[in-house]
């Protein structure tokens, strides 16, 4: 389809890496500084201003996209669906008749088709001035977007050849990488994790008494784990004042912290201190775990 487009625009076949990583910054550059990077990459200005009309006009297809999803008279539509459609449309006045650019239209309209019949047509939405990649992607790319974030959440598409490369074996394949750090930015801003989640990061934290004592830590840590798998239990990073290793579980809302001092150690036993309410009781070390997970 991008193909078809920068044919039709009369940008030269050898141009097209070039013209389509320019047109990727368009949203962020603007039509000016695409007009220069053309220029320094050697592309014709004619084929350049065709193709960055082409572009511009499609923010005119968002507004009739509204009006046809808003109009009462016709079949309720979804707004995407209802660009979607117009812009394979517009698609296929630019393209005309070029070969390449015909069959990737029809590729988008049959993904577009079967995300209707899925009945999730309102959550997909073409866009032609998507690009990347494309020395290895042979079909329909896709981003993941999600509103009033700059950039994209995730992204990948089709690629017949490159598993090839280095299986040496022919094989098709479709994916897709997320960007962990957005997804929980989204998350956090739209208060998604749940309470305990979003501001404790562990259930019990293991404190470390003093530089002897740190193997026992980590071994009490270790048998917690084993005992209950569901725990997230935590070690302190080193000996430090108990005060403030009591501060760092305050900060993160751990809500239970093991001390096992020198006393404790000799008995066999830990201290247990429910940073909520303050009481802090003696335990053997094997019912520590049936405590904690206890509500």
């Amino acid at each position: 389809m991008l193909a078809g487009v920068l044919a039709a625009a009369g940008v030269e076949a050898d141009k097209h890496g070039d013209a389509l990583v320019a047109i990727d910054k368009l949203d962020k550059i603007g039509r000016e500084g695409v007009a220069r990077e053309f220029e320094a990459r050697g592309i014709d200005a004619a084929g350049g201003e065709k193709l960055l009309d082409f572009f511009e006009q499609l923010p005119e297809l968002e507004r009739a996209a509204e009006f046809v999803a808003g109009d009462g008279r016709t079949e309720e539509v979804s707004q995407a669906a209802a660009y979607s459609h117009a812009a394979l449309g517009r698609l296929v006045e630019f393209v005309g008749g070029h070969d390449a650019g015909a069959l990737g239209i029809e590729n988008l309209r049959s993904i577009v088709e079967y995300a209707e019949t899925y009945g999730v047509a309102d959550r997909i939405k073409i866009d032609p001035s998507l690009a990347r990649g494309l020395s290895y992607y042979t079909g329909a790319i896709m981003e993941i977007s999600v509103p009033d974030l700059a950039g994209s959440m995730g992204g990948g598409g089709r690629y017949d050849n490159l598993v090839g490369m280095f299986s040496g074996k022919e094989i098709t394949a479709c994916g897709f990488s997320l960007g962990l750090e957005r997804i929980i930015l989204i998350m956090t801003e739209r208060e998604m994790f749940p309470e305990n989640l979003s501001r404790a990061s562990a259930d019990v934290l293991v404190t470390v008494w003093d530089e002897e004592s740190v193997k026992d830590s980590l071994a009490f840590a270790a048998e917690l784990r084993r005992s209950a798998p569901s725990l997230r239990v935590d070690v302190y990073p080193e000996a430090d004042k108990l005060g403030k290793q009591l501060k760092y579980a305050s900060a993160l809302g751990v809500p239970f912290v093991v001390v096992i001092g020198d006393d404790e150690r000799a008995r066999g036993e830990v201290a247990l201190k429910d940073m909520k309410t303050g009481e802090q009781r003696t335990l053997k070390r094997e019912e520590v775990a049936v405590a904690v997970a206890r509500p």
